[in-house]
């Protein structure tokens, strides 16, 4: 296996621009598997509807979970509520997975794929999602994931190879190692203006505080 991440861009860019549009720029660490993540989708669009531009990054919520994952333990039923009511204000379906998968391996294929096909991003996150909370499939399978990468149009051997050597997983280090520095300690966060968002806050409560935000 041959090492590349000593030539891989950094991300401290995103933090250390003080330029005239890194007021309007938000940093929003995900995991895949996190059901206010699949959620927190739609308060992404709520930042875009007000101008500003939302720049997702890997974050895995579980490493503790094994590379063939497990079985979902107990939920509580307020906890289930509130998601289920959540994702139904956003128009997202949910269908709670009966196992929890290891991210690692679909976080860093996501984020590859955000650094190295910017436009193939977006709608392969947005499957991925929907693989695991709407169609319960495994993302910790390879097969699952190249199965949208393909029909998101991404080069799937250059993908692999970025697997293979290292480098792709390095990136989601990188984005793990800013986010604790920033105070980061799960996934939703967003940093918006120097302020960090932890968790998912209610619709409401979320627009009041961007509205100020954004004032």
């Amino acid at each position: 296996m041959t090492d590349r991440t000593n030539d891989l861009p950094t991300i401290e860019h995103l933090i250390r621009d003080d330029g005239p549009d890194a007021a309007r720029r938000v940093l929003h660490w995900y995991d895949l598997m996190c059901p206010f993540c699949y959620v927190g989708q739609q308060r992404n669009t709520i930042f875009e509807a007000h101008g500003f531009e939302v720049i997702e990054l890997p974050f895995q919520a579980h490493p503790e979970i094994p590379l063939g994952g497990r079985q979902a333990g107990g939920r509580s039923d307020a906890l289930v509520a509130r998601i289920e009511a959540e994702a139904k204000v956003a128009g997202l379906p949910l269908a709670w997975p009966a196992r929890l998968p290891n991210t690692r391996t679909a976080l860093a294929a996501a984020e590859w794929v955000r650094r190295h096909a910017p436009g193939s991003f977006p709608p392969f996150q947005k499957a991925l999602f929907a693989a695991h909370f709407a169609l319960g499939q495994d993302l910790g399978d390879r097969d699952v994931i190249d199965r949208y990468a393909s029909a998101a149009g991404i080069d799937i051997a250059a993908m692999h190879a970025a697997l293979a050597d290292g480098s792709a997983y390095a990136l989601v280090d990188q984005s793990e190692a800013l986010a604790r520095r920033l105070g980061v300690q799960g996934t939703p966060a967003w940093l918006v203006a120097g302020h960090l968002i932890p968790g998912l806050y209610p619709l409401g409560q979320f627009e009041t505080l961007l509205r100020s935000l954004a004032a």
